[in-house]
């Protein structure tokens, strides 16, 4: 791992997806005692993705960690039925849930199964609402970035980056023939204690560039601006190559 300084963010970097996995464990395995130890419970939203994937597989063995005490939100989810390849707590579920002692009542998937994404994301809301009536906000939240810039499902040009009073919406990419999303929203993100980003790839680099270095961004995963914490971007050598930085 090599760390790379910038003012208002953590950017660390990995020779591959396996390194960015471990150490993303280790800070889950740190956060989740600290805040059981203080709070008495941990609160996660997990996004989807091939490399959060590689981390489900890793934590699935980590028997030792407070599941018992840990509650798993969805930080987003396609408007597919679950049995959908493309469903992301289909993935979560079946590479991490359903291998470690987590009670049911703490998992808080997105429900596909009402009848519109406008319906599904007011149920979802719901939830949330009533999970942090006495809680602040999520203690860990991991985001991907996609190489349109976009997080969670949070797309560029979309009327959802300008939502402030909802925690979850229905969106739908522009430009797409893509199914609706059900996404969280910045009030949400950005209230989280700690926010993880990780993204691989060449594919990746330019976005992660803007992102990263241009000030005004107004691609989502930029407008990702947590109050309580600096956002940790942790990257593949091909994600971080066109950083002007390097470490």
């Amino acid at each position: 791992m090599k760390e790379i300084h910038y003012s208002d963010k953590e950017i660390l970097v990995f020779k591959d997806v396996d390194g960015i996995a471990d150490y993303a464990v280790r800070k889950w395995t740190e956060i989740a005692g600290k805040t059981v130890n203080k709070k008495g419970s941990f609160s996660v939203a997990l996004s989807g993705g091939k490399t959060p994937a590689t981390l489900f597989h890793k934590l699935a063995k980590e028997n030792k960690l407070p599941w018992n005490r840990t509650h798993v939100f969805m930080v987003d989810e396609r408007f597919v039925p679950y049995h959908d390849e493309n469903n992301n707590y289909r993935m979560i579920n079946e590479i991490l849930m359903r291998h470690v002692d987590i009670p049911a009542k703490n998992i808080h998937p997105i429900l596909t199964t009402v009848e519109t994404p406008q319906a599904s994301a007011l149920k979802y809301e719901r939830e949330l609402n009533s999970f942090f009536s006495t809680r602040s906000g999520f203690d860990l939240m991991l985001l991907g970035i996609g190489d349109d810039g976009h997080t969670a499902s949070l797309f560029p040009g979309t009327p959802s980056l300008k939502e402030k009073k909802h925690l979850a919406i229905a969106a739908l990419p522009s430009g797409t023939i893509m199914s609706y999303r059900i996404t969280m929203t910045f009030p949400i993100i950005n209230n989280a204690e700690n926010i993880m980003f990780m993204a691989a790839g060449n594919d990746k680099a330019p976005v992660i560039r803007e992102v990263i270095e241009k000030e005004k961004s107004r691609l989502p995963a930029a407008m990702v601006r947590p109050g309580k914490c600096s956002p940790i971007f942790l990257l593949d050598k091909a994600a971080a190559s066109l950083l002007s930085k390097k470490p």
